[in-house]
């Protein structure tokens, strides 16, 4: 059992990272108008608190390569921290999948408080203009991740799959 565990974790993290990279050609993986694809992922927390570390993990590893270095490899992968485990622990107490995943868009996009900071401080930009940015970007993400599992646990039962 903890050999499963283990390679879910894995490849929850892999994921996270391989369709994150894809966004950094376009420009789209940092700075203040983000589309972090494997942001979509960010919703399996709600699910099995082992998610967290992974997308930290896979956080970490794709913000090697930000512009910003060590300060987004520090403070983005901590955001991701403190959003995935909020997630997970308000998840704890709601049965639905659908509202499951409503909570986790809405607390991962309220969220980006921490990147548009990061932002602010590093780059000098607005912090204002910058969390709508990244908020909106996070929240399309969101929301396309959502659609994807909720139509996916229409079919099989996606908390036993992520358990």
């Amino acid at each position: 059992m903890k050999t499963k565990s283990l390679v879910q974790s894995a490849i929850v993290a892999a994921l996270y990272i391989a369709v994150s990279l894809i966004s950094i050609p376009f420009g789209l993986a940092y700075g203040p108008i983000q589309f972090r694809i494997g942001e979509m992922f960010n919703h399996f927390a709600i699910f099995d608190k082992k998610y967290i570390l992974s997308l930290t993990i896979g956080c970490l590893i794709v913000n090697f390569f930000s512009p910003t270095g060590v300060i987004d490899m520090v403070f983005g992968t901590l955001g991701t921290l403190l959003m995935t485990s909020i997630s997970y622990f308000v998840g704890r107490y709601i049965k639905s999948v659908k509202m499951k995943l409503v909570i986790s868009t809405i607390i991962c996009t309220v969220s980006m408080w921490t990147v548009a900071l990061e932002l602010h401080i590093v780059s000098k930009i607005p912090f204002w203009m910058t969390y709508l940015t990244v908020a909106i970007g996070e929240l399309v993400t969101l929301i396309i991740g959502a659609i994807i599992i909720y139509l996916i646990s229409k079919r099989i039962d996606i908390e036993r799959m992520l358990k």
